[in-house]
This record gives structure tokens, C-alpha cells and sequence, in this order.
């Protein structure tokens, strides 16, 4: 099986929106770009969103979508709760 990687690039906006929001709880960011892998000669693909690391934890940030998700996918919340999170989780 051949599988073809194509890196996400991160958006200005998204960029900009981490950005601010770990400055005003006092964290540095850690964001990694997120990827589509394709395996070829079948329709299957995996979509990696970016991932922010902070705090001992991942956040999982997928592109004009306002949700979180936090260590996976079975625990959400909304970017705009993201600092209070943050600040929490300290």
C-alpha cells in the first residue's frame, strides 16, 4: 500500500486566534500542521487536524470549525472557551 501525505497548511486567521488566545492565558503555543493521508488505489482517507499542545494536553483544531477537541475526540469544547481552558488547566 502506497500512501500519499499532503501537509495542511495553517490558516492566518486560525494562526492569529491561537496566537491570542494562549498570549492572554500565558501559555506558549506549540501548534503542529495537520495532514491528509491518502492510501492510493482506494478511496480511503485520514484527515490529522493541526494540534496544539499545552498544559499536558493536545487540542485538536480542524480549519473553520469551532470546536476543540481535547485529547481526542470524545471531549469538545467551543474556540472561544479555549482561554478560559487554558487558563484552568494551568
Amino acid at each position: 500500500m502506497k500512501v500519499e501525505v499532503k501537509e495542511l497548511k495553517i490558516s492566518n486567521e486560525l494562526q492569529k486566534k491561537i496566537d491570542m488566545i494562549c498570549r492572554f492565558a500565558g501559555v506558549s503555543p506549540n501548534l503542529t500542521s495537520g495532514c491528509v493521508k491518502n492510501i492510493k488505489g482506494t478511496n480511503i482517507a485520514y484527515v490529522k487536524p493541526h494540534i496544539l499542545s499545552a498544559n499536558g494536553n493536545d487540542y485538536l483544531l480542524f480549519e473553520e470549525c469551532d470546536d476543540v477537541f481535547i485529547n481526542g475526540y470524545s471531549k469538545s469544547i467551543k474556540l472561544k472557551d479555549l482561554e478560559r481552558y487554558l487558563k484552568e488547566t494551568k
